[in-house]
């Protein structure tokens, strides 16, 4: 017979690893999630978003090159009509009528360039550009999938993969458009993969090469290096070193961040004119590429084209320092800012030795008896709690009320304000500003769910079962009203931390 603690250990165990209960879930013993949670990884495959707005990058590319075109020629058109009538008004004669009365009724006329403007067709009504348009579809379909999903310990890490490879949608077109099928991509298929094949999907794809401008890239001794007399661009390479594989204290030098910058020129997008693809496609321009061998970390890379950037990357998933990395990473996102030193050492020699299986190196976390019996003390970040506080009320993806809440407590998807992605820390979500915001955000849920929750007191066992406290189901019980009570429920301790 399963003991309270044994409950208990179940209940924060679907927590940390997961999204958070959904009413009339089973719950489980510490045993029977903890095998729940490792068929997740023994299926394997990950779940795709249905029906998103794009089929992939190279569709994307098409549609958002022609709309940036039509763009264009509206914007050229505008400013020609404008010009037009402005030179039409000034060689126009006086009106001698207008001079001898003053006075008189003038018919107003559409300020300059906006004539033209007056006969273009009206857009469909709140219909927002292409750009944000696909980057909000496709949110509202990977958080539906996030609803819909048994315990989340799959989504979790594609949330995790996603933030480690980050890339921001505010910064292009390009990175608002193709964010979603950037996650898609290179992201969900290789979750329960390997770590090698992950690096090289992001790595290689369009939204990477534009948000870190590898596309910009020219090796100086390249035939258009030659021509045009333009360098290097080094961000994919510090990042890749700093914070997709060896980590900040990984033991390279400037010099290597300069040569893999130089054995990654070449890789880029297809532009409009497709000459090498599909526009939006990755595509490797030889022309761009810096030729000869380079050294890096001690070792030659002689390797022709596009191989050489290969080798590389392979070499740098493979090295311990990227196993060190990694594991702390993991295990600071799912136990604790401070993990136990133990639990690091073991997830990083699993991935060393099963050359960076993460499907393996899931199962030693969900294994580990450190990862389990550790206090719930991480924060939600703002994506989670929004989530688990959907999931916990019954409620559907809709775009309103995910950007809103998410942009107000600070988390938008795939906005973060630079290369190193949100930060993971306690110290980041539980400041006094960012409390007092997700009190608002959770009152304005309660708000809109208590006519569909008959009972508060009973979601609280559902959702909460041995994690709550004989405090919080008194505060909830005593709550002043519905909305009120399904407010205090997701702000509870015991709701808000993992």
């Amino acid at each position: 017979m399963a003991t309270p603690d044994d409950s208990r250990a179940g209940g924060i165990g679907l927590q940390r690893f997961g999204l958070g209960a959904r009413p009339g879930q089973p719950r489980d013993q510490r045993g029977g999630a903890r095998e729940r949670i490792l068929a997740e990884v023994s299926r394997g495959g990950v779940a795709q978003p249905l029906n998103p707005p794009f089929s992939g990058v190279a569709e994307i590319g098409s549609a958002l090159f022609a709309f940036e075109d039509r763009e264009r020629m509206e914007r050229e058109a505008k400013l020609a009509a404008g010009q037009a009538q402005a030179m039409q008004a000034a060689a126009a004669p006086p009106n001698p009528q207008a001079v001898q009365n003053p006075q008189a009724p003038v018919t107003p006329q559409p300020p300059a360039g906006q004539q033209n403007q007056m006969a273009q067709p009206a857009k469909p009504p709140n219909e927002p550009p292409l750009p944000f348009k696909t980057y909000r579809d496709e949110i509202v379909a990977r958080v539906q999938l996030a609803l819909d999903a048994e315990s989340g310990f799959a989504e979790r890490l594609v949330m995790f993969w996603s933030n480690h490879f980050c890339i921001a949608a505010t910064k292009s077109n390009i990175g608002r458009s193709m964010a979603g099928a950037y996650e898609r991509e290179a992201i969900r298929p290789h979750i329960f993969g390997r770590f090698e094949e992950m690096l090289l999907a992001a790595e290689s794809h369009p939204a990477m090469l534009d948000f870190l401008d590898n596309r910009l890239s020219i090796g100086p001794g390249s035939p258009a290096g030659k021509q045009r007399g333009r360098g290097l661009n080094e961000n994919q390479a510090r990042e890749i070193l700093e914070l997709h594989t060896l980590g900040v204290h990984g033991g390279y030098s400037q010099a290597d961040v300069t040569n893999l910058a130089r054995v990654i020129t070449g890789w880029t997008m297809v532009g409009r004119e497709a000459v090498l693809g599909f526009p939006g496609s990755f595509a490797f321009n030889i022309g761009l590429h810096e030729p000869g061998a380079q050294p890096l970390l001690g070792k030659q890379y002689a390797q022709p084209g596009m191989g050489q950037g290969l080798a590389a990357l392979t070499d740098l998933a493979h090295h311990p320092a990227t196993a060190d990395f990694i594991a702390l990473k993991l295990a600071r996102h799912f136990v604790a800012d401070e993990p136990p030193p133990a639990l690091v050492a073991s997830l990083s020699e699993v991935f060393r030795r099963t050359q960076g299986d993460l499907a393996a190196v899931s199962r030693a976390l969900l294994e580990s008896n450190a990862a389990w019996n550790a206090e719930p003390t991480k924060i939600r970040s703002p994506q989670e709690f929004l989530i688990a506080s959907y999931r916990a009320l019954g409620r559907k993806a809709d775009p309103g009320q995910i950007l809103g809440p998410l942009g107000v407590m600070g988390q938008p998807f795939w906005q973060p304000s630079g290369p190193n992605g949100y930060p993971d820390t306690n110290a980041a979500w539980a400041s006094a500003e960012g409390i007092k915001t997700r009190i608002d955000v959770a009152a304005g849920w309660g708000r809109q769910a208590a006519g569909s929750v008959p009972d508060p007191r009973a979601l609280t066992e559902d959702i909460l079962g041995p994690l709550a406290s004989p405090e919080t189901r008194q505060t909830v019980a005593r709550a002043e009203s519905k909305p009120q009570a399904l407010a205090l429920l997701l702000m509870s301790p015991e709701f808000q931390r993992r």
